[in-house]
């Protein structure tokens, strides 16, 4: 068996994964840790130009609340998620993003986002709460952003690494270890603050057709739990966790659908050919009074 070389990397902050939300947090800390000159570093186990949950793009931004044009309020938008999940939220986890998401949304539009408009220049919806978008190249763009950041910063992005386990002071977290997928090195990372990005968990649920999903890249099967194994073992508070986001499946599409509800105004046809949403309106007045609130909760409609 090969020896295996152990790299030991300090750093002020420690930012595990490299999807959106990884390179959302590097990009913000940075620019903070160049001020104060700290070390932000950013490890994952692929290549952050595609990975993640939106690796492969999307057609669309799924929240953008339009604050800047009255469109809605942040209580429009914890009304409507306290409906679709029918009382399970933790809407103060909900306002704080509600609150800063649209200035997101413009940071990636000034980062070279194409965000669909119409005529009079206002951004084109999906619906009450999505914004069309050009958006294969979506992932790259972030990814961009976050690289130039932590370059600026003088930090440091390891691709290619699997984070396995955190790092324990007691009750504080203070570091990973995992190794290289590609070379024989383990790598510790000690860490005055770590931050977990490292994904959910597909494939806790199948479709009939058990082995279709294996291939597709959304929601990516690359996704293993990690985020959620990590944050356990270090004694974190686990919240809503009940909630699962289980999206439909139809013939021929592993993909988000909501442009094609939403946008194109689709129906949704069993095997038998009926529309089940007629069909079975009776149903929801058996869940009152989410049953009857509009749009009717993703729980309740699919």
């Amino acid at each position: 068996m090969a020896n295996w070389e152990t790299v030991v990397v300090n750093t002020d902050l420690l930012i595990c994964g490299g999807g959106f939300s990884a390179c959302g947090a590097a990009t913000e800390a940075s620019y903070w840790a160049k001020k104060k000159g700290l070390k932000v570093t950013l490890v994952d186990k692929a290549a952050i130009d595609r990975s993640g949950a939106v690796a492969m793009g999307l057609s669309a931004i799924n929240q953008y609340v339009g604050l800047r044009d009255g469109e809605n309020t942040t209580d429009d938008y914890i009304r409507y998620v306290r409906s679709d999940l029918m009382g399970i939220s933790r809407e103060d986890l909900v306002y704080n993003i509600a609150r800063h998401v649209d200035s997101t949304v413009h940071l990636f539009e000034k980062w070279g986002l194409k965000i669909w408009k119409d005529e009079a220049g206002k951004y084109v919806h999906e619906g009450r709460w999505q914004l069309m978008i050009n958006g294969e190249s979506y992932k790259v763009i972030i990814a961009e952003a976050a690289k130039n950041a932590i370059a600026a910063a003088g930090g440091e992005i390891i691709e290619r690494v699997f984070i396995v386990d955190p790092l324990m002071d007691g009750n504080k977290c203070v570091g990973a270890v995992g190794f290289s997928t590609r070379e024989n090195k383990f790598y510790v990372f000690k860490a005055k603050a770590v931050i977990a990005g490292m994904g959910g968990a597909v494939h806790v649920f199948r479709p009939r057709s058990v082995g279709e999903g294996f291939g597709r890249s959304w929601y990516p099967p690359f996704n293993s739990g990690s985020s959620a194994y990590f944050t356990i073992k270090a004694g974190a508070e686990m919240t809503c966790q009940e909630v699962r986001f289980i999206p439909v499946r139809f013939k021929d599409a592993y993909g988000p659908v909501g442009a094609w509800f939403l946008l194109f105004k689709s129906r949704a046809i069993s095997a038998t050919g009926g529309d089940y949403m007629v069909v079975r309106k009776a149903e929801l007045e058996n869940w009152k009074p989410y049953g009857l609130v509009k749009p009717i909760p993703a729980n309740l409609r699919n």
